[in-house]
């Protein structure tokens, strides 16, 4: 069992692991381009630091006009940035932008890989950037990468000078020069030599840029045209880029289709000089390799004879292509790599000619570790040819029958055995240490994604050769709109629990009820829950027991919380003891339609909180944004919040609410919220306060139309530092001292960032409140304004109360409630 995880996981870090559903619905044409491929030996990996920030255009080119081995090494997976698309933040967005890069990849063509380095939010520069995350840490990761990859061309991104803006951006410039040179040095990370080899890449190049109002082009760089039209695939590459970006829903980077002459620019780094292409000087013919007179004479073969109306004509050549490349002698490390990769686009394409179809699927979406369930395999041969099952569980010399489905069912597939562990992402299953997520097995660094689940496996005989392939399993069910739905096996604790709150804000003494959702992920789960709080902290259970007959029953326990006399915080932590054994998992959930589903593990607890708060005006409204839990937040302290939707804007009488406050990002993503500007306005001027949280003002977000009664800019600055001191600016104001007095402590706790996106060329009607800076910088007075208009408020912050809020940080809370009880203007 355990060699067959391993077996996986190098399938999963070379992008073959097998989806028989694609490969076997090849056409003709991308039959023809895959043999292109098969046919080319070179390779180039691309670096940055986000998802969002490769080039896809130049990816889908190299990937499917050269037909180079192409991938994509970012350095996060994007866990700091904000969400359109929900409220996912955090390890969450994370998770569905490593999901995006992948759809992004299986779009135009290329592979993905990470680096340990969590996305922290945003960095000014690369040297905060570098000490935050470590630099030798993620230096190795890069290294890794490069020496597993074995690239002849590395491109950045970005430059190591800082015109990319961003410190991430920089940093990822300089990790990749410095791993260009370690990458090749025996002495650098030598504990990598135990599963790879030193590797020393051609060259490296700066793919330069033009946007953002910054132009690093220049006439005298290499200019590669890659706006070609592919007509194997019906798609120009700038089209196969639009479709590859617009994966990239959760950051609103939806992009129109370019078609025609497309100009990228590469300014040359470090390595071999080059004049007239990128690949220049690197043999990507297999002459580069020993011996292989015969392969190429097959594989020239192959290209030549195929029949788009008759693939399977090609079946016999591919047999022998596939046989010449198991006869290779690995007389390097060098050649056992492209051996290796060979093989597997040769056995695809055999499946793809074949017309062969090979599925897993499981009778559940849920199992636990060490655990048996229930698979059926079908393999249908599609084409006129000799087929035969040679092993398939207990089946053996089957011949297939054309178009005939052989459907096998088995219980003998089993999660893995030789641990413990779940099926959750296997870079959150540990604490995060410094920014940087902890993985334990060094054999995960790098790739997107693993499983713990055993892959079915199936032999067939085709001409007289056999050839084994790796089934992975998933679950699939019909839905009456999607129609057939395909989702990952969960491998689970037999419960999970997950609390109505991670955070519970108490502003008194009176206690609140908490309730405990217990799932059973298997039959006949019989146990109790039990809860721990910090001291001086009461908790009341009236009924602990938990009994669940089937898999998926749920039942729902709740609990009394009372607060500290003390006003001490801490963590409440639940579990389920079964049979002597104590369960502690949470679940959350994702699901888009654009990504596979997903899922993640973590402790079940919620952060206890009690505040010193003093609350008025409790009745507001909530304008929804791109999404946030501000109003969840806000009721969760007492205050009667209604959504306030396009069509209560519409007929409400706004004057009921003493407060309305609008969601992150709402003027971006609500296209009629302009058109209630002047009912807001009325409503402020007639005695309300009228709260914006941030918003953006740029070519992918821009505004529509005004925000508040007087004229100000939303300007990109930022403070990024979450402990950067915070003054006041004008310490009299009555946000700072009614109906809670603010001191600096209430900006203690904060996290990731003070704030963003904030006011600028502000009108004289607005008073300034607090300053703050990054460590260099001058100090920024456009964290938080205030105009008075009529009897009432507008307010503009871009201090993170979308992040704070959640996090439980009191201050934030104090501050917050102060701005919703702003007084009427006389």
């Amino acid at each position: 069992m355990f060699i067959k995880r391993f077996i996986l996981t190098l399938l999963l870090f070379f992008s073959f692991f097998l989806n028989a559903q694609l490969t076997s619905e090849w056409g003709s044409s991308k039959i023809i381009n895959e043999m292109k491929k098969l046919n080319t030996v070179g390779s180039v990996l691309y670096i940055a630091a986000h998802p969002d920030d490769e080039n896809t255009r130049l990816l889908a080119y190299l990937a499917n006009e050269k037909h180079y081995r192409t991938g994509y090494l970012s350095l996060t997976r994007g866990d700091g940035g904000q969400n359109l698309i929900g409220k996912e933040q955090g390890e969450a967005l994370g998770l569905i932008r490593t999901q995006e890069l992948l759809a992004a990849r299986r779009t135009d063509g290329a592979e993905q890989f990470f680096t340990r380095a969590k996305d922290f939010g945003f960095s000014k520069n690369p040297e905060e950037t570098l000490t935050i995350w470590d630099k030798e840490q993620i230096l190795a990761d890069v290294v890794l990468t490069i020496r597993r990859f074995k690239p002849d061309v590395i491109i950045c991104r970005f430059p190591t000078t800082g015109e990319g803006g961003h410190g991430h951006h920089t940093a990822s410039a300089i990790l990749a020069m410095e791993a260009f040179d370690a990458a090749a040095d025996p002495t650098r990370f030598p504990e990598q030599l135990k599963e790879t080899e030193v590797w020393q890449a051609k060259r490296i190049l700066w793919n330069t840029f033009n946007f953002g109002g910054n132009n690093t082009t220049s006439p005298n760089q290499l200019k590669v045209d890659v706006g070609g039209f592919n007509p194997l695939l019906g798609l120009s590459y700038g089209e196969m880029a639009a479709m590859s970006r617009t994966m990239h829903k959760s950051q609103g980077f939806g992009t129109a289709m370019q078609r025609g002459e497309n100009i990228e620019y590469f300014k040359f780094l470090k390595g071999e000089k080059l004049k007239n292409n990128l690949l220049e000087g690197v043999n990507t013919s297999w002459s580069r390799i020993a011996n292989t007179t015969t392969l190429q004479t097959l594989l020239d073969r192959l290209e030549s004879e195929f029949q788009p109306q008759h693939p399977e004509k090609s079946v016999k050549t591919l047999v022998e292509i596939y046989t010449s490349l198991l006869k290779l002698e690995e007389k390097d490390s060098y050649t056992a790599y492209w051996k290796t990769l060979k093989i597997k686009e040769c056995k695809n394409l055999i499946l793809a000619c074949g017309g062969i179809w090979l599925e897993a699927t499981a009778d559940d979406y849920r199992t636990q570790p060490i655990g048996a369930f229930d698979v059926t395999t079908q393999v249908i041969l599609r084409a006129p040819i000799s087929v035969v099952v040679k092993s398939l569980n207990t089946l053996t010399n089957t011949p297939l029958i054309q178009n005939q489905p052989l459907i096998n069912k088995t219980t003998s597939i089993k999660t893995a055995d030789s641990y413990r562990i779940y099926s959750d992402p296997y870079w959150l299953r540990e604490p995060v240490k410094n920014e940087i997520y902890t993985v334990k097995d060094s054999r995960l660094i790098g790739i997107p994604q693993d499983t713990v689940v055993d892959v079915e496996t199936i032999t067939l005989t085709i001409e007289n050769v056999d050839l084994t392939y790796y089934i992975p399993i998933d679950y699939k069910y019909t839905d009456p709109i999607k129609g057939e739905v395909h989702r990952p096996l969960e491998v689970l604790p037999p419960v999970t629990i997950n609390l109505s709150d991670k955070v519970l804000t108490f502003s008194g003494s009176e206690a609140k009820e908490i309730s405990f959702t217990v799932t059973a992920n298997q039959d006949k789960i019989d146990g109790n829950i039990s809860i721990k709080a910090p001291e001086g902290w009461t908790i009341t259970i009236p009924d602990p027991a938990v009994k669940l007959d089937k898999k998926g029953d749920e039942q729902l326990v709740k609990a009394k919380v009372s607060p500290s006399e003390n006003g001490k915080d801490g963590m409440l932590e639940a579990s389920v003891n079964i049979d002597g054994e104590t369960y502690n998992k949470s679940i959350t959930r994702i699901e888009y339609d654009h990504i596979p589903y997903q899922f993640f593990l973590s402790d079940a607890n919620a952060k206890l909180v009690s505040l010193d708060l003093k609350k008025t005006n409790t009745k507001i409204g909530y304008i929804p944004g791109a999404g946030d839990d501000v109003a969840t937040c806000l009721q969760q302290i007492g205050y009667d919040v209604t959504l306030l939707t396009n069509d209560l804007l519409d007929k409400e009488d706004l004057s009921v609410y003493s407060s309305i406050i609008t969601g992150i990002r709402a003027y971006n993503v609500d296209k009629r919220l302009p058109l209630h500007y002047q009912k807001l306005m009325e409503y402020v001027k007639n005695g309300g306060n009228l709260i914006v949280q941030y918003n953006t003002n740029n070519r992918i977000a821009p505004l529509k139309g005004d925000i508040g009664p007087y004229p100000f800019v939303i300007s990109r600055d930022r403070v990024t530092d979450e402990t950067a001191k915070v003054k006041f600016t004008n310490p009299k104001h009555v946000v700072l001292n009614y109906p809670n007095i603010i001191t600096e402590q209430d900006f203690d706790g904060w996290i990731q960032e003070r704030g963003i996106y904030f006011a600028d060329d502000t009108s004289k009607e607005y008073e300034s409140i607090l300053s703050m800076n990054d460590k260099g910088e001058k100090p920024n007075e456009g964290s938080l304004i205030i105009g008075k208009y009529g009897k009432g408020n507008f307010v503009y912050t871009g201090l993170v109360f979308f992040r704070e809020l959640p996090a439980g940080v009191p201050g934030a809370y104090r501050l917050f409630v102060n701005l919703l009880s702003l007084p009427q203007n006389k």
